[in-house]
């Protein structure tokens, strides 16, 4: 980024901050505002399932794009017009960053599922080639009665490699997602860094990798930007998402400082968009600006 733009950029988050109850008095331009999402290390992609929770789904695609971000992702397939939405992507000009091909029911730690995660593996790289999307997110599953975790890990393991051929094959990577124990997933089977990065040396696929997010891992383990570089090593990481904590909203409204954790993923040489999977405080247009200011080092 050249020094007159970057000094375009800290300008405009500065006058946009006036608009989040900061002191300024002045309301962002539409120039300012299309401009917001464009930052200059950081290529975030909003999540449209919490953002811009009461307007139809393709209209969240178009608010994104109108703030400048350059991508998006959501949840499930179910219910998604596919071709709609990767005609208006394309119309826009905005990626599809990743979506959910496998939630938390049922269980991938279940075999008994294994069949209809497999198939649900093939029909979401269809879908991601229709978008032109590269990574789909999996979940491991809530805590199944009888079973140990190491059991359930296990049976994770065995899915996952029966999908990661199909994945590789397609040319899709597949990210799993562990998950936070203590506030939002009480009793799901997956937690922490050091697990899932167990079950993907055991998978041992270039098509499965981790879906990192900070929230999850900041309440499970904390030490943040340590174990991102332990990830980062073993090429682990296939993908970053973030919210503050606590309330699961946007940058400074917690207790993580993001500027120095997105700071330390970029100089670890992550160049993957960063998911924005957090609930606007107050409005999106505050948050987009807070998600901004926290690029800026």
């Amino acid at each position: 980024m050249s020094s007159l733009s970057r000094r375009t950029f800290l300008g405009s988050t500065a006058l946009l901050a006036g608009t989040a109850g900061l002191g300024l008095a002045a309301p962002p331009t539409d120039a300012e505002r299309s401009s917001i999402g464009k930052t200059p290390h950081t290529k975030f992609a909003v999540n449209i399932e919490m953002w811009w929770r009461k307007l139809p789904f393709l209209e969240r695609i178009r608010q994104a794009a109108a703030l400048g971000f350059p991508a998006v992702e959501f949840w499930p397939l179910a219910g998604k017009d596919i071709d709609a939405t990767a005609a208006l992507t394309r119309e826009l000009g905005i990626a599809v960053a990743q979506f959910t091909a496998w939630g938390f029911k049922p269980g991938l730690n279940d075999p008994k599922n294994h069949d209809d995660f497999v198939k649900a593996v093939k029909d979401g790289c269809q879908a991601a080639h229709k978008l032109d999307c590269k990574l789909m997110t999996v979940v491991a599953g809530d805590d199944i009665p009888g079973m140990t975790q190491a059991q359930m890990h296990e049976n994770v393991i065995k899915g996952l490699k029966r999908a990661a051929p199909i994945a590789e094959a397609e040319k899709v990577t597949l990210i799993l997602e562990p998950m936070n124990i203590r506030v939002n997933h009480k009793g799901h089977c997956l937690y922490g860094s050091a697990p899932t990065i167990r079950i993907c040396e055991a998978v041992s696929s270039p098509a499965v990798k981790i879906n990192w997010d900070l929230y999850h891992m900041h309440i499970t383990e904390g030490d943040l930007c340590g174990h991102l570089r332990e990830g980062m090593a073993g090429g682990h990481i296939g993908y970053l998402q973030l919210a503050d904590h606590p309330g699961r909203n946007e940058p400074g409204t917690g207790e993580i400082y993001y500027n120095r954790v997105l700071k330390e993923a970029y100089d670890l040489g992550y160049r993957g968009y960063v998911g924005l999977e957090l609930s606007p405080k107050t409005d999106e247009l505050a948050a987009a600006i807070a998600c901004a200011k926290a690029d800026v080092w």
